[in-house]
């Protein structure tokens, strides 16, 4: 009997062979309607959907205004720009606002009015949402805020990355205090996901990027790894199965040991250009789920389906029998064609070339990754 993709999706998590790759459009949100053809879109093309914070009159207001223009990698999406203006950050040149960047002391972090996030509706309308998806039998995922749930990242958001990064070395109360105050926010908003029944918790901050980490891993394990620690504990005190995934865009591997420390099921998304996603699997095996690992800076900006069809197979076939799929972000010039090749990819690995047993004997885990909300036919 095939399993839902609900049921697809833990068995990969937790290290079993589910009946077929996991399909996953991103590590958040994304209407999948938006990406298909008019009246293309089936319920069935993805095994989990990831639910959203409900924002305010103001910022919904904020994300209208913003659609219609194209996403930017700089200024983000239409709603985490409206996030963002919440907080008074403001990404777009030509000089960024950060809001705490003239700050000197931990007295200065503690008169900044750190938004509350805690309105009593959040919850029921999280809950209304996780009940839709698993009506339809998909896992049903959730990610923290931009701000408001990152600490790497949001501390330099608010700070200036320039500043944060010396208060590291030179400021390092004012660098505690700052992450105190995230990673509150952050296990608040992680809690009240778990709450509401999420299947998967994926928790984003992007401490890597070409060849090596932003600071360096003694420095992340001493400001960074305890309060994620504190998050991933916050959020499974009532909610002990909750599967929880780590989001880090470029090289991060020299923390992958503390990762799998802290009890995390899976990373993402492992791009192919920073990270070699074999000797990943062959140290880790069925203890690390692998969610991604095809190119979004080489084959879904530049490829065609044929090529991307080719990388998909030698992904599965190098990484076991369970998965492929984009590294991160499709760009967003991405054409549907090349969209539907992934999964054309897989899907013709599995069912025709009849793949032989994986490495580690069915247990692999590799989930197939791929998002972005615009697209632009063919």
């Amino acid at each position: 009997m095939a399993m839902t993709g609900r049921e697809r999706i833990l068995a990969a998590l937790d290290g079993e062979a589910p009946d077929r790759p996991p399909l996953a459009l991103a590590f958040f949100r994304v209407d999948g309607a938006a990406l298909a053809p008019a009246g293309a879109w089936r319920d069935d093309l993805v095994d989990v959907e990831f639910v959203s914070f409900p924002i305010s009159a103001e910022e919904e207001e904020l994300r209208r205004r913003a659609l219609p223009h194209a996403a930017d990698s700089r200024l983000g999406n239409a709603s985490q720009i409206a996030r963002y203006a919440k907080w008074g950050y403001h990404p777009e040149a030509p000089r960024p606002i950060n809001p705490l960047e003239n700050a000197t002391s931990v007295d200065d972090l503690e008169a900044f009015p750190f938004p509350q996030l805690r309105e009593p509706r959040v919850l029921e309308e999280l809950a209304a949402q996780v009940a839709t998806i698993h009506a339809k039998g998909l896992a049903a995922g959730g990610n923290t805020p931009h701000l408001g749930g990152e600490m790497f990242e949001a501390a330099w958001r608010l700070r200036g990355l320039d500043n944060f990064l010396v208060d590291l070395v030179e400021r390092r109360d004012m660098a505690a205090y700052l992450l105190d105050r995230l990673a509150e926010l952050a296990a608040w908003n992680a809690t009240t996901l778990a709450r509401a029944g999420i299947d998967v918790l994926s928790l984003d901050d992007d401490v890597g990027m070409p060849g090596t980490m932003m600071i360096g891993p003694q420095t992340w394990r001493e400001f960074l790894k305890p309060r994620l620690a504190q998050v991933i504990e916050a959020a499974r005190a009532g909610r002990p199965d909750l599967r929880v995934i780590y989001h880090s865009d470029g090289h991060f591997e020299p923390i992958l040991d503390d990762l799998v420390e802290l009890g995390l099921n899976g990373i993402n998304p492992l791009q192919p250009e920073h990270m070699d996603a074999l000797r990943i699997r062959r140290r880790y095996g069925p203890s690390l789920a692998l969610w991604g690992t095809v190119g979004a800076q080489t084959t879904f900006a530049f490829a065609t389906p044929e090529s991307i069809r080719d990388e998909v197979g030698t992904r599965v076939r190098e990484l076991g029998r369970v998965r492929a799929g984009s590294a991160t972000d499709i760009q967003h010039a991405t054409r549907r064609d090349q969209v539907r090749a992934t999964r054309q990819g897989s899907e013709f690995v599995l069912d025709k070339w009849r793949l032989p047993q994986p490495i580690d004997g069915g247990k692999s885990r590799y989930i197939r990754h791929a998002v972005e909300p615009r697209l632009v036919p063919p």
